[in-house]
């Protein structure tokens, strides 16, 4: 387990189930958050301070749990545990990234060595996109050709080549070089092409939208 306090958010709508799984992960060492609805889990749950999993009833008075899978749009990992499952339900919330799919009445280990496996999946996820936040910022810093320049010197193109292509003279593209290395955070060739391809620079220089 994490050294920090992993989140469990639980969305039931039947309050024995919630205050049980609540004080089960509780007694684990997570920190436990019930919701009774989709729609408030979705309104007020905050899904992004740091690694999280939702143990998710399939049946909700609102929204259903796979309409919820699919307005989380992968942004963390869902345990389905539901007294109304079926194969075609259980297949398409599969499909769909599912961590797990439980079947009330779940036993407690059953339920905490699933809640470990998608919080292991929750932290890589949460790891990935911080870094993807930071090399977003890095790049906000820099300017409209440096970027276009980052961009080509990814591709391996050397200066008099990137010069050429760009029409101005090679000593202004070592300094735009430079510059990009030092905003960059890049120690080496290899670490600004492992940023750019994290990124997806394309050859406009511009980043595709992070995930």
């Amino acid at each position: 387990m994490s050294e920090s306090v992993s989140r469990v958010f639980v969305v039931d709508d039947d309050a024995g189930v919630c205050r049980a799984f609540a004080r089960l992960l509780r007694s684990a060492g997570y920190q436990a958050e019930v919701f009774e609805s989709a729609r408030s889990f979705l309104d007020c749950a905050d899904l992004s301070s740091g690694p999280a999993c939702v143990v998710l009833d399939l049946k909700l008075p609102d929204l259903n749990g796979l309409e919820v899978q699919r307005e989380l749009n992968m942004s963390l990992p869902v345990i389905f545990v539901t007294g109304h499952g079926d194969i075609g339900t259980t297949v398409d919330a599969m499909k769909a990234g599912a961590a797990d799919f439980l079947t009330k009445p779940v036993r407690d280990t059953v339920l905490l060595e699933v809640v470990e496996r998608a919080l292991a999946r929750a932290r890589e996820i949460f790891e990935r996109r911080q870094e993807l936040a930071d090399i977003g910022l890095r790049l906000d810093r820099l300017t409209p050709r440096e970027r276009e320049v980052m961009a080509l010197v990814v591709t391996g193109r050397l200066n008099k080549q990137i010069a050429g292509e760009l029409g101005i003279a090679e000593k202004t593209i070592k300094i735009h070089r430079a510059r990009v290395m030092e905003k960059m955070g890049a120690h080496s060739l290899a670490d600004l092409i492992r940023f750019a391809d994290k990124a997806g620079i394309g050859p406009s220089g511009q980043m595709r939208t992070l995930h």
